[in-house]
C-alpha cells in the first residue's frame, strides 16, 4: 500500500464503518454472545444483514465465531484481541450519543 495514500481513519471506517457493525462491536464488549441473543440486542436487523455483518466483522479478524457441536446447533460470537481494542472508541461513541440524544433529530 502506497502510504502517501494511506490514511488510518479511511481504514478504520472500512472495518466498522456501516449501519450495524459498530452495534454489534459495542454489543460484545459485553463478553461472549450466542447469535440469537446477539442478534436480538441489534434492532431492526435483519437475518440477512446479521449474517453479513457478523462474516464481514470475522473476515477482517474483528470478532470470533465459535460453533458447539451440539443439538440444536449453537453459534457464539466474541471480540478478538483486535475487536477488543476499539474499546474506547465504541464507548466513546456511546456516550457521545447518551449526551446528545435531545439534540439528534430522528
Amino acid at each position: 500500500m502506497n502510504a502517501i495514500n494511506f490514511c488510518p481513519l479511511d481504514h478504520t471506517m472500512n472495518l466498522i464503518g456501516t449501519k450495524w457493525k459498530p452495534i454489534v462491536l459495542f454489543h460484545l464488549l459485553e463478553g461472549p454472545l450466542r447469535s440469537g441473543i446477539l442478534q436480538k440486542k441489534v434492532p431492526g436487523i435483519s437475518n440477512k444483514m446479521f449474517t453479513q455483518t457478523v462474516r464481514e466483522l470475522e473476515k477482517d479478524g474483528l470478532v470470533i465465531r465459535e460453533v458447539f457441536a451440539v443439538v440444536p446447533p449453537k453459534v457464539e460470537y466474541a471480540l478478538s484481541e483486535k475487536g477488543k481494542s476499539l474499546k474506547d472508541i465504541l464507548k466513546s461513541l456511546d456516550t457521545w450519543g447518551a449526551n446528545n440524544i435531545d439534540s439528534i433529530k430522528i
